[in-house]
């Protein structure tokens, strides 16, 4: 109860303060590209639950069709406004709507398409789903870089697939058993710095 209110309280008072900087970004995708202002994924959320994240969309309309769902370097489908957004993870604001809906907490593993999902070995599988997926998670700290990573892989889907996810899965799962609000907060404060330093 206590994150769920914290969660609650952060994603409010975000929201409040962002709502002018989200119309801007609305306006520049709408002006950038043909096509809707936000995309709407699958992911699996808590306990293997399905829910429909929100981002604000970076890539060309339909672009989940054209290529894997993973992000490699300078991906061919990405915006002009789709880079700026992606290098400042300001696509990331709408998820504060699935923090409020409850799908989503501020804090907590990244949220996986069903595909990538059925590649995690169960009992980190039953760790990992076992708490609300976040916005920001010590993993994603980690793995900033993730799309430069498989860029310079020979095969970026076997990479992120056999390297990256287990690796970022058992951090996951370390966090899901050890997170405090105060390390929530830690998160959020290292999250935010990054992303100023980027």
């Amino acid at each position: 109860m206590p994150k769920r209110l914290f969660d609650t309280g952060v994603a409010t008072l975000a929201l409040l303060l962002l709502w002018p900087l989200m119309l801007v970004i609305a306006l520049i995708v709408k002006l950038d590209s043909p096509g809707p202002v936000f995309f709407r994924q699958q992911r699996v959320g808590r306990f293997g639950v399905p829910f429909r994240i929100h981002k604000f969309r970076t890539m060309v309309d339909g672009a989940s069709q054209q290529g894997l769902p993973l992000t490699v370097g300078d991906d061919a489908r990405i915006t002009r406004s789709g880079r700026w957004l992606r290098r400042t993870r300001l696509d990331e604001l709408p998820q504060l709507i699935d923090v409020l809906a409850g799908h989503m907490s501020m804090v907590g593993p990244r949220p996986e398409v069903p595909k990538y999902v059925a590649h995690y070995p169960p009992a980190l599988r039953e760790r990992v789903l076992a708490v609300r997926p976040g916005i920001t998670d010590p993993a994603s700290l980690l793995y900033m870089d993730e799309s430069e990573r498989l860029a310079r892989a020979d095969d970026p889907e076997r990479e992120y697939v056999q390297m990256i996810l287990p690796r970022k899965l058992q951090c996951a799962a370390d966090y899901a058993v050890r997170a405090t609000l105060l390390s929530d907060c830690g998160v959020l404060l290292r999250t935010l710095r990054r992303l100023v330093w980027r």
